[in-house]
C-alpha cells in the first residue's frame, strides 16, 4: 500500500477513535510553495540541504507541497497525532528533469505520557542530540538532509526524570526498524556497469543520558550513543539496457533483524566477506554536550564523535580525530541577533589510510582494520536516501556523483557559522556560511585538495495582519573548485492555519 493511503489510513482511524471517547480534535493544515532559479551545474549547497530531501541539486526547480495534520488529547495521558504532507515537484528526481510527485509525511503517532509509538514517514529533526536545524549544518549519523525513511518507531523523545535522582538524572531514547523507500530513484540514477540496491531495510536506536537539575545549578552535561544500520535487501548491476541483474541477495529474515539490534558478524547465510565485522552497514556516533545558562544567556558546546563498525567506536586506534564540534550561543532579547552557532567538522582521518583484514589475507593472527570510508559500505553502497547524505550535507551525497551511489568525498574539513535574528516582530533574517576543504576518499583521492564556499542569505516577512502567511526570499552563493561555481534566488511562499 503506497504511502499516502497509509496516511489517510491512520487519519481515519485517529478520527474515529477520537470522536468515540467524546474529544474534539484539532486539525492544522499547510500550504508552501517554493521556486528556485541560479546558474552553475549545482544549486547553492544550502538550497538543497537540511530540506528532508525536498531540495534538488539542479539550479532551477519549483515544489507545491500540501499537508494536513491532527492532534487530540484523550484521557489518561494519552494523545494522537497523525499528518499527510504531500507535494508535486519540477525538476527533481534522479534525473532533475520533468515533474514528479512527494509523499513528504504519513505518519500516526500514539503517546502515553513519555512513551510514542510513531508508524510512517515523518521530519524528526537530529536526534537525540537536539541542535538548532535552522543554523547547523547537520547532524553526522542522521538529521534533516534526506527524505525521511518510513519506520515503526518507539521513542521517549523529551529527557525523563529518573525517579530517585531529584531531577538530577534524566534519560531519552529511541528504538526504529524501517525501509528505505528509494528503489526507483536508485535505479534510474546508476549508470551502467554500476551497483545498486533494492529493498533496503533500516535500524536505528539511541539513548542519552542527562546529569543536572538546572533550577538548582545553571548546567547540565549530557552524553550518549546513537546507532543505526543498513540491511537486507538485493543488489543489483546496472546493465547498459537499463534492466538490473541480481548479483546478491542479503538475508532479511529475523535472524538480519537480531543482528541489526545487536551487531555481530554474519553467519553462513550471508555473502562471502560479510562476515567479516558485522553484518549489514553499521555506524554511529557518540554524543556529549554542556549546557550552560546564564541570566537570559544560554551556551550550549556539544561534541559528535562518528564511527563506521567498531574502528574509533572506542579508543582502540587511539584518540578520536573525527567529529562535528559546535558552540551554540542564544543572546538575551535584542533587535537584530537572538543565536550564533559555530560548527567544526573533521571527516579526514577514518583510522587511517592501511585496511588489513585476517578474513582476506593469509595471516590470521594479524588483523588492523582501518580504512573506515565514511557513508559507504562495499554492499550496501552509500548511507544515502534518495541521493541526499543520511549525515551531514557538508559531503554532499551521490546526487552529485556521475551514477555511482557513492560519496566522491568523504575526507572533509570544514567550518560552518549561522546566524539569525529578528529585528522586528515581522522580519526574521538567517545567514549560513560554510568552508569546506576536500579531499576524497583514501581508495579514491582526488586529483588535489579541493575547496567549497557554501553560503545563503536569507529574509521571512511573516505579516500580522495576514495570519498564518509568511514569504522567504533568500539568495545562495557557492564558489569553488568540489562542486563548482553557482549562484541562486529562492522564493517560498507559506500559509499554515488551523480549523
Amino acid at each position: 500500500m503506497k504511502l499516502k493511503y497509509v496516511g489517510i489510513l491512520c487519519m481515519t482511524v485517529c478520527t474515529a477513535y477520537g470522536q468515540a471517547h467524546g474529544q474534539s480534535p484539532e486539525w492544522e493544515y499547510r500550504i508552501e510553495a517554493g521556486a528556485t532559479a541560479g546558474t552553475g551545474t549545482y544549486a547553492p549547497l544550502w538550497f538543497t540541504s537540511n530540506r528532508y530531501g525536498l531540495g534538488t541539486t539542479a539550479p532551477n526547480s519549483g515544489y507545491l507541497r500540501a499537508g494536513i495534520g491532527y492532534h487530540q488529547t484523550l484521557n489518561k495521558g494519552w494523545q494522537i497525532d497523525a499528518a499527510l504532507d504531500l507535494a508535486g515537484t519540477v525538476n527533481h528526481g534522479a534525473d532533475t528533469r520533468g515533474m514528479g510527485f512527494v509523499v513528504q509525511q504519513a505518519y500516526a503517532d500514539l503517546t502515553w505520557k513519555a512513551l510514542r509509538l510513531s508508524i510512517g514517514s515523518k521530519e524528526r529533526g537530529a536526534f537525540p542530540l537536539e541542535r538548532n536545524t535552522s543554523l547547523s549544518s547537520g547532524a553526522m549519523v542522521e538529521g534533516p538532509n534526506a527524505r525521511p525513511v518510513p519506520q515503526v518507531r518507539i521513542d521517549i523523545r523529551d529527557y525523563l526524570n529518573v525517579p530517585g535522582t531529584g531531577g538530577w538524572l534524566a534519560f531519552k531514547g529511541h528504538l526504529a526498524y524501517g525501509a528505505f523507500t528509494d528503489n526507483k530513484w536508485q535505479k534510474e540514477f546508476t549508470a551502467a556497469g554500476n551497483k545498486y540496491i533494492q529493498d533496503l531495510l533500516y535500524h536505528s536506536k539511541s539513548l542519552l543520558l542527562r546529569l543536572g537539575n538546572r533550577e538548582k545549578l545553571p548546567v547540565e552535561f549530557e552524553f550518549g550513543l546513537l546507532m543505526a544500520t543498513q540491511f537486507g535487501g538485493d543488489q543489483y548491476e546496472k546493465q547498459a539496457d537499463g534492466s538490473g541483474k541480481l548479483t546478491l541477495d542479503m538475508p532479511s529474515n529475523a535472524k538480519a533483524f537480531w543482528k541489526a539490534f545487536f551487531p555481530q558478524a554474519g553467519g553462513s547465510d550471508t555473502p562471502e566477506g560479510e562476515q567479516v565485522n558485522v553484518e549489514g552497514n553499521m555506524l554511529g556516533s557518540w554524543n556529549f554536550a554542556l549546557n550552560g545558562y546564564v541570566g537570559d544567556w544560554t551556551l550550549r558546546a556539544y561534541l559528535e564523535h562518528y564511527f563506521e563498525d567498531t574502528s574509533q567506536m572506542f579508543w582502540e586506534y587511539g584518540r578520536w580525530k573525527d567529529g562535528l564540534i559546535g558552540l551554540e550561543v542564544t543572546l538575551p532579547k535584542n533587535r537584530w541577533l537572538s543565536t550564533a552557532v559555530w560548527e567544526g567538522l573533521c571527516t579526514k582521518d577514518q583510522s587511517g589510510p592501511l585496511l588489513f583484514d585476517s578474513f582476506w589475507g593469509q595471516f590470521p593472527e594479524y588483523q588492523i582494520s582501518a580504512c573506515d570510508s565514511y557513508y559507504y559500505h562495499y554492499l550496501y553502497g552509500a548511507w544515502q536516501h534518495a541521493g541526499m547524505g543520511m549525515g551531514n550535507p557538508l559531503l554532499p551525497g551521490p546526487a552529485y556523483n556521475d551514477g555511482k551511489i557513492t560519496f566522491r568525498s568523504n575526507r572533509v574539513r570544514a567550518h560552518h557559522l549561522g546566524l539569525t535574528g529578528q529585528p522586528a516582530e515581522e522580519w526574521n533574517w538567517r545567514v549560513l556560511i560554510s568552508f569546506a576543504r576536500h579531499w576524497g576518499t583514501y581508495e579514491n583521492p582526488l586529483d588535489k585538495q579541493r575547496k567549497q564556499f557554501s553560503s545563503l542569505w536569507e529574509v521571512t516577512y511573516a505579516p500580522e495582519r495576514f495570519k498564518g502567511w509568511s514569504a522567504s526570499v533568500a539568495l545562495g552563493m557557492d564558489r569553488g573548485n568540489y562542486l563548482g561555481n553557482s549562484t541562486g534566488g529562492m522564493i517560498t511562499l507559506r500559509k499554515t492555519g488551523k480549523f
